[in-house]
């Protein structure tokens, strides 16, 4: 095996780690007269309130804290089955009180600043949504870049033709604008799956007439009828259109935009509140007003997208649902641009508690036990940390610290608890049989490993294992957090270019922080370089960037420790930049961000572990976007 070492002079002067993040008038649809009682669902859908709703098998009904059981209820012992999916028909949903689940987590969710993801990681991120059960997964904006178009694409072909023993299978979505250029290259991604829509958007409110479009009403009107009618010429039979900023759009504009391309062939009209402006009455009031007022709604699904600029987003979606909406537009961990959109597992959740009891038996066709997996994959994947007090996947949502809770909840956890953690694939460490230590074998491992939600085999099984055990010497038992901790190090993780093979670092107060670190390269050869610096991980750092030659700029660094004590699990993230990695926006110079997570119990491998993974992300996009390509990001706001 062949071995470079590089040995830096150490007299050059050290650089300390940055770690700054640098028609005429029409009726309202809400009238007084309508509204037959005081609960709010009547003020957007009074027809809901009036109707009773349809039976369903309790199994898949979570108990609410308003009417808990006497007995204490016991534990799910299997996988929380979702009510049967109705069968897809674009334009029209067979069974009036069902929900389409639209996940724009790939598209809208990778927005978010330092959320970039490979193209691998995306389709690891759609097989999960897959097996969710989402109706739609709206896969990306094939236009924005090449590394767009492969993921969209790798999408289709695999999860968009990927039929479950149900009959199940996901519709594959990409976003355009309002033009024949992205339209094209929408369809030439997406048309590999056996379900495919093509999403296109533009904006209708005054301001952004105004200001980015440069364009009158007509001129809108015209556009948008015109694009509808071309995606559907290409062979596209399922076309979703959005007034991008509705929420914002004169009402009687927004009708006869919206009418004109039903006209054109539109089968789902999506009515986003682009900025997170409205408030929950406001948005049930649009979704009711757009469903009585524009001419052909009866032929269309209407949909609703919230984003979160002022915390409502969940409500005013559930607000939307209650007012006609059956489709609803979320991200999972609520991730997006600014302050994030609708989250997936708060509106299903909603939805599953309370859809029986007061809104009038909507549901969905999520199964979800498998939440709490995806919630942890795309947390991994974008780098973007659930907050500990996050409804329904955060670290706290299940908590108990205050001694008069603890007390209730061991006597009735129906006390303090509205649904299960069970119910979102969730198991609590103290209710778990199986403990693991050095002595367990890999039975035992993969036993655990599905109970926390995990369906792992192989090598990646048999790399986890040796982590475990690792582990598992140097303390007498290991939590369900450290277990977690080693899968993500181990699954979440991008194509290897670099792998961490051996780490020796000194430091103290007696001299300057020396790291040795030998790396092994994707062709197999090992590499040696050692290097100074003002601490054990710059020093580590530094030796990395001798050895990988690309030059980066480390944003972000940070640390925490999945459990409690001196020998618990240290979890590391980064987000970096490479120097010449430089994307155009309009007239803005943008770096694109790249993150890294990885764990041990020594602090520097896990740092190390860390910025490689980071670096391989930055480095295997950089092959699949050669530099001649342009690589302009335009991301749609809808």
């Amino acid at each position: 095996m062949a071995t470079t070492v590089i040995i830096p002079s150490f007299s050059s002067s050290t650089v300390v780690v940055a770690t700054a993040a640098v028609a005429p008038k029409l009726r309202p649809a809400s009238s007084s007269s309508h509204r037959t009682s005081k609960c709010p669902t009547a003020i957007f859908s009074p027809y809901i309130a009036s109707r009773p709703p349809p039976q369903r098998a309790s199994s898949s009904v979570i108990r609410c804290s308003t009417t808990p059981p006497p007995p204490p209820p016991p534990q799910s012992e299997g996988p929380t089955t979702a009510p049967p999916c109705p069968k897809y028909i674009p334009n029209r949903i067979p069974d009036p009180n069902y929900i389409r689940i639209f996940d724009t987590t790939l598209r809208d969710g990778e927005q978010s600043p330092g959320a970039t993801m490979t193209s691998q990681e995306k389709l690891n991120i759609a097989r999960q949504l897959a097996k969710l059960g989402v109706d739609i997964i709206e896969a990306g904006f094939p236009a924005a870049s090449p590394d767009d178009f492969n993921a969209v694409k790798a999408i289709a072909l695999e999860v968009g033709n990927a039929v479950d023993p149900h009959g199940y299978i996901p519709i594959i979505c990409s976003l355009s604008r309002c033009n024949e250029k992205d339209i094209q290259a929408a369809w030439d991604a997406v048309r590999f799956a056996r379900r495919p829509r093509i999403h296109t958007f533009i904006a209708t409110s005054a301001i952004h007439m105004q200001y980015k479009l440069k364009k009158s009403k007509q001129e809108v009107i015209n556009i948008a009828r015109t694009m509808v009618a071309f995606a559907r010429s290409l062979g596209c039979n399922d076309v979703e259109f959005s007034p991008e900023d509705a929420g914002r759009s004169e009402r009687e504009f927004l009708y006869e935009i919206l009418g004109e391309v039903i006209k054109a062939g539109a089968t789902t009209l999506n009515i986003p509140d682009t900025v997170g402006i409205t408030m929950p009455e406001e948005f049930g009031k649009l979704i009711a007003d757009v469903k009585a007022n524009t001419p052909g709604i009866e032929n269309v699904i209407i949909s609703a997208h919230c984003h979160n600029d002022l915390g409502l987003s969940t409500a005013n979606t559930i607000a939307g649902a209650c007012a006609g909406a059956r489709q609803v537009e979320v991200t999972i961990n609520g991730i997006g641009e600014r302050a994030g959109n609708a989250s997936l597992e708060e509106v299903v959740m909603a939805l599953k508690c309370k859809g029986e009891s007061i809104l009038g038996g909507l549901y969905t066709g999520i199964n979800t036990r498998h939440i709490v997996m995806t919630s942890k994959m795309v947390e991994e994947y974008s780098g973007l940390h659930v907050q500990p007090h996050k409804a329904i996947v955060g670290a706290n949502a299940f908590a108990h610290e205050s001694g008069i809770h603890q007390d209730r909840m061991l006597k009735h956890k129906g006390t303090y608890e509205i649904i299960s953690p069970d119910d979102i694939g969730l198991e609590r460490t103290n209710e778990v049989d199986i403990v693991l230590g050095k002595l367990s074998g890999r039975h035992a491992l993969k036993m655990k490993l599905v109970e926390l939600g995990y369906d792992i085999d192989g090598e990646q099984l048999d790399n986890i294992f040796w982590q475990f055990k690792a582990v598992a010497e140097q303390k007498k038992r290991v939590t369900d957090a450290e277990i977690i901790a080693l899968v993500s190090d181990e699954v979440f993780q991008p194509a290897v270019v670099w792998k961490l093979h051996d780490l020796q670092v000194s430091c103290g107060t007696l001299g300057l922080s020396t790291a040795t670190v030998k790396l092994i390269s994707g062709d197999g050869k090992e590499h040696i370089a050692c290097a100074v610096g003002t601490g054990r991980v710059d020093s580590a750092y530094k030796a990395v960037d001798l050895i990988v030659k690309v030059p980066t700029t480390l944003l972000k660094y940070s640390m925490t420790t999945v459990t409690e004590g001196i020998d618990a699990i240290a979890t590391t993230q980064v987000l970096i930049h490479g120097e010449n990695d430089r994307t155009s926006r309009h007239a803005l110079t943008i770096h694109r961000t790249f993150s890294g997570t990885g764990s041990s119990m020594d602090i520097a491998v896990s740092s190390v572990r860390a910025y490689i993974v980071a670096l391989n992300k930055m480095l295997g996009f950089m092959e699949l976007t050669p530099a001649e390509v342009p690589t302009e990001r335009t991301p749609g706001s809808v």
